[in-house]
């Protein structure tokens, strides 16, 4: 290889140092918000004058957050399911199919990834203006599972990929239809993929604030767009509490696949 990690030398020490200050860069933030959580001062000061759990037991005790916070997780539930139900098809086309702009498909099927959440956003809300789903929970799981199919079509187009259709094909040879062995073969086998798009997915549309903005209405808020909205009218500790536990659930999810994908994988 042109590059060896482990030959790299003093130069090994300087790319572990540099990336361990660019890590602290990206996560003294986070680390702050969460410290600000607990800190007793009315408002966002930090470092805080002394500690105490009283924001997050204004958090629990609030409806409209505790409202906010299920509407997150069901539209984020609702989204990864289609997503991955949509991205599993369009990965056995993009993988086991044979036809011209495949390449093309793919690039299509990824644009929401690349594409300035900003356009989506405003285009999306002018259509769904236009067909009556704005500030609709079936609007938002639409956007929310375009926005989320990429995460799904990855994950298992890695595991297609990885997967050799040879065993697929002597189930065939063995008696079972090909929508038997893709069930009883195929998908088992891709069980890690299909586990981590839905992983992906979820959080794609659980942390999702841009085109959250856009399609909620009075009603109709997620998480996310409670605590930006909370936040033009002031600045109490209970948007950094509620933040924090935005961060946990996301930390913990990706801390869970991690382990799942390693005991799935031995």
């Amino acid at each position: 290889m042109l590059l060896d990690y482990d030959r790299l030398g003093w130069l090994r020490a300087a790319l572990l140092g540099f990336t361990g200050l660019v890590a602290t860069f990206l996560l003294l933030p986070v680390v702050f918000i969460v410290l600000l959580s607990f800190g007793s001062s009315r408002w966002l000061a930090f470092p805080p004058p002394g500690w105490t759990l009283k924001w997050y037991e204004e958090l629990f005790a609030d409806p409209a957050w505790l409202e906010a916070a299920l509407t997150s997780a069901r539209i984020a539930a609702m989204a990864a399911i289609l997503a991955v139900a949509i991205g599993l098809l369009a990965s056995f086309a993009l993988v086991r199919g044979q036809f011209r702009g495949r390449n093309t498909l793919r690039g299509l099927l990824l644009t929401p990834m690349v594409l300035p959440v900003v356009v989506f956003a405003i285009a999306i809300y002018a259509f769904f203006l236009r067909i009556g789903l704005g500030g609709t929970t079936a609007g938002f799981v639409i956007a929310h599972t375009v926005l989320a199919l990429p995460f799904a079509i990855i994950p298992i187009t890695a595991a297609l990929e990885g997967f050799d259709k040879s065993i697929e094909d002597a189930a065939i040879v063995c008696g079972a239809s090909p929508f038997e062995a893709k069930i009883r073969v195929t998908l088992p086998a891709i069980k890690i993929g299909i586990f981590s798009a839905a992983i992906f997915a979820f959080l794609a549309s659980w942390d999702e604030v841009v085109v959250a903005i856009f399609m909620a209405s009075p009603t109709l808020q997620t998480l996310p767009v409670k605590i930006w909205g909370s936040l033009r009218q002031d600045l109490s500790p209970v948007i950094a509490a509620a933040s924090s536990l935005l961060v946990l659930l996301t930390l913990s999810l990706m801390i869970v696949t991690a382990l799942i994908r390693r005991k799935l994988s031995k």
